[in-house]
């Protein structure tokens, strides 16, 4: 009885969120929700009120989805498997005993299904698969399992180890590496660890990537998903090696895979993007044409494209100019500060639109990489031209930003009291009007008479107090008019210094 109602919930969790509504409908339960809930839902159905009745309707819907399925068989390892291969198990005593138990409970044989696939990593060459990618089952309904795997090296494979270079102290080039993804056949999965993940090799916990903190406000830390380097806790004989994986259970369906590969740094990549994917510089230029070709059904034309020769990474002129064969723009970033970020912190984004940028879609911009040599390294931009040539914009970008400095337009500038300048004689000085230079008038003197001569200039004083020629009616300068100022109080004035109750009609 127990261990059918332990099958019974392994094929309640494979179900989809279709069975699950069908079964839990059937049995009166609550079919709304999310398919986390409705997992949840049927497990709690089948373990307080398993029946015949319930046992039928899980395995008729079960083998309804795998047709091929042989149903309840006692659990035995199929023949010409070997143990390297054998399924996950979470009990010691499971293995020693020779039951080759998925977790430590009987499991159904499902028809063949589709491999789960794993993406090629542009750091890592796959060398040997030390262990095909197995599903973690969960074996009770705490969150957190445990989940076993073990294999064997072979003296071959242990020499490679031995005899690998180092790519840093304690770091060598060929690694054992567990890989964790999705359980899902179709495409190819990208490594995804599980909630709460511990990895212990031979009763030694070995290291997983951390978090990496976000500066962006309300966004999580992220966790780089890359192959765990199990290297160093390993037997490199012919004794086995355990493999103990602590994991959240929340729903998902993970796969486990052990690989042994070759590691590869930034410069190693970086000597292959050169050997294998540079875009010569004349089908640059015909690119640069296809983009400018002029399109009769455009309304506007477009005679040039311009590009930064700053890398939009570190901020720094462009040593080697890479860009992604798929994307649209002609802008490059720096391949090796690329490649290095990467290494690092692996995400294959392009910098410059956010797009996927994968190893094999980099290319280096052959064109680009001739224009950074003749160019001089104060020169940050150029504009490409419709004829697939180019030119720097050096000027014009200094001549901008002085004009926004200055926020003055680019006039002539006249000296009107040259005499050379304007052709007439240096105007007087105002004093010769006011009699007094600053006492309240303002002078002004024109080149020729009535002070309308054909462009002669005209010089006005800009010391003198204007508010005095006003009062003062001119030329007079300091007038004696106390008595009318004693007994009536002084003009109101507005702020230009105008009497308000004057009105001047033209």
């Amino acid at each position: 009885m127990a261990a059918e109602l332990v099958e019974a919930m392994n094929m309640v969790k494979s179900f989809r969120v279709s069975d699950l509504q069908t079964l839990l409908a059937s049995m009166g339960r609550s079919k709304s929700g999310l398919k986390q809930d409705l997992v949840g839902r049927a497990l709690r159905l089948v373990q307080t009120e398993y029946s015949p009745e319930l046992l039928k309707n899980v395995r008729q819907l079960y083998e309804s989805r795998f047709p091929k399925a042989s149903g309840w068989l006692a659990a035995r390892r199929p023949e010409g498997v070997p143990v390297a291969y054998s399924s996950l198990s979470s009990s010691p005593t499971a293995t020693s005993q020779g039951a080759d138990y998925l977790n430590g409970i009987s499991k159904p044989l499902p028809a063949p299904a589709a491999e789960v696939k794993l993406v090629a990593l542009p750091f890592y060459q796959t060398l040997e698969t030390l262990l095909p990618p197995t599903e973690l089952i969960a074996q009770n309904n705490e969150k957190l399992q445990d989940s076993q795997c073990i294999f064997e090296l072979t003296p071959t494979q242990a020499d490679q180890i031995r005899n690998a270079s180092e790519l840093r102290p304690g770091i060598r080039s060929i690694q054992v590496v567990l890989r964790i993804c999705y359980t899902d056949s179709i495409g190819v999965q990208e490594d995804q660890y599980p909630p709460n993940i511990a990895v212990k090799v031979n009763q030694s916990y070995c290291h997983v990537p951390g978090y990496y903190p976000s500066n962006k406000p309300g966004v999580e830390p992220r966790r780089p998903c890359r192959p765990v380097n199990i290297t160093p806790w390993l037997h490199l004989s012919s004794i086995t090696n355990r493999v103990t994986i602590t994991w959240g259970n929340f729903g998902k369906r993970y796969s486990v895979a052990v690989y042994l590969v070759k590691v590869y740094t930034a410069a190693d990549l970086f000597n292959q993007l050169k050997l294998c994917s540079v875009e010569s510089a004349e089908r640059c230029r015909e690119r640069i044409q296809d983009k400018l070709r002029f399109d009769p059904e455009s309304e506007i034309a477009t005679t040039g494209l311009r590009v930064s020769l700053i890398c939009p990474l570190v901020k720094m002129r462009l040593g080697v100019p890479c860009r992604v064969l798929t994307c649209a723009h002609l802008q490059c970033f720096d391949a090796v500060f690329f490649l290095q970020m990467n290494e690092k912190k692996p995400t294959w984004t392009c910098p410059v639109c956010d797009k996927p940028a994968p190893f094999e879609l980099l290319t280096i911009d052959g064109l680009l990489s001739e224009i950074l040599k003749e160019t001089n390294e104060d020169i940050e931009e150029i504009e490409y031209l419709t004829d697939g040539s180019w030119r720097p914009i050096r000027d014009e970008k200094e001549r901008d930003k002085e004009r926004e400095r200055s926020h003055t337009p680019e006039y002539r500038v006249v000296d009107i009291c040259i005499p050379e300048a304007n052709g007439h004689s240096p105007a007087h000085s105002s004093t010769s009007l006011s009699g007094k230079s600053g006492s309240g008038s303002v002078g002004v003197s024109g080149g020729a008479p009535g002070g309308a001569g054909g462009g002669g200039g005209v010089v006005v004083d800009l010391t003198l107090d204007s508010s005095s020629e006003e009062e003062g009616g001119g030329a007079g300068g300091d007038s004696e008019d106390t008595e009318d100022s004693a007994d009536s109080p002084a003009p109101k004035r507005g702020r230009y210094n105008y009497d308000k109750d004057l009105v001047t009609a033209y």
